[in-house]
């Protein structure tokens, strides 16, 4: 398999469910680098709780975060790209304002959230930067929207789908997340293998998420985690096994690691 480029989803792919990385995924990626092998972070979350990840891996390559909505520089953590998404604000917040659910708005420039959460509180402990906004987000005053997330608590296809005329939907067992049209995280794979000068079929991805599942179709080489739902693992090439067993590392040693030579006596 002749490979280039490397993107790794975060959640339920490079992470445990206690938001470690294991040793042996760790070892898997270094050995990749080690051959050449230029490896990426490509997640949902925005920048101040990848980096951390991404700094303890030691990478030098640009953040894919928000699901493709921003790009951000490896050393500084400036923006290189940004794709602001803009909905009907006064439908958005009527529609989910007395409703039973958490609503979080990531900008360029904070976090707003209608509620705080464990996912929120484990996001301000790791990024260190808490919400720069908590309450009724009819009162909020933010702009340049990147990503909104609407955590339910369970699929809401039929509210979801109010917003598909203004903006690329991700569905979630738990809710849904918006962002600009016909942003996901392929779409900035694609402007960084561009830049790198790499081909798509020099490229492998592997993710768990619906977000995932354009990045597995169009890159040469898909890979699904054995904890992914059908829908991602149908348009993967690979399904490799769950993340708590380290699927990522699986894959890794046995489809992409050149095999340790031993010295000719």
């Amino acid at each position: 398999m002749n490979v280039r480029a490397l993107f790794i989803d975060m959640d339920g792919t490079l992470l445990t469910a206690s938001n470690t990385i294991s040793q042996r995924n760790l070892e898997a990626i270094y050995r990749l680098i080690n051959q050449g092998v230029k490896v990426f972070l490509a997640t949902g979350r925005h920048y101040e709780v990848t980096a951390p990840y991404h700094k303890e891996i030691g990478l030098r390559t640009p953040m894919i975060c928000l699901n493709g909505a921003s790009i951000h520089d490896a050393l500084t953590g400036r923006a290189l790209q940004k794709r602001t998404v803009s909905i009907n604000e006064e439908r958005f917040h009527h529609l989910t304002a007395d409703r039973p659910c958490n609503v979080i708005v990531h900008t360029a420039n904070g976090l707003y959230c209608k509620e705080i959460n464990d996912e929120i509180d484990y996001w301000t402990k790791v990024g260190q930067t808490p919400p720069t906004y908590i309450g009724d987000l009819r009162q909020a005053q933010y702009q340049d929207v990147l990503k909104y997330s609407v955590r339910t608590g369970t699929a809401s296809p039929e509210l979801s789908s109010i917003f598909k005329k203004e903006a690329e939907v991700i569905d979630w067992n738990d809710g849904f997340e918006l962002v600009a049209p016909k942003v996901s995280k392929w779409s900035a794979i694609k402007s960084l293998i561009h830049a790198y000068r790499i081909n798509p079929k020099e490229v492998v991805a592997i993710g768990d998420g619906p977000n995932d599942i354009e990045m597995l179709r169009h890159v040469g080489t898909g890979v699904a985690m054995g904890n992914a739902d059908y829908d991602v693992k149908a348009a993967a090439d690979f399904v490799t096994g769950h993340h708590q067993n380290d699927g990522l590392a699986q894959f890794i040693e046995r489809y992409l690691c050149i095999p340790y030579e031993p010295y000719a006596l």
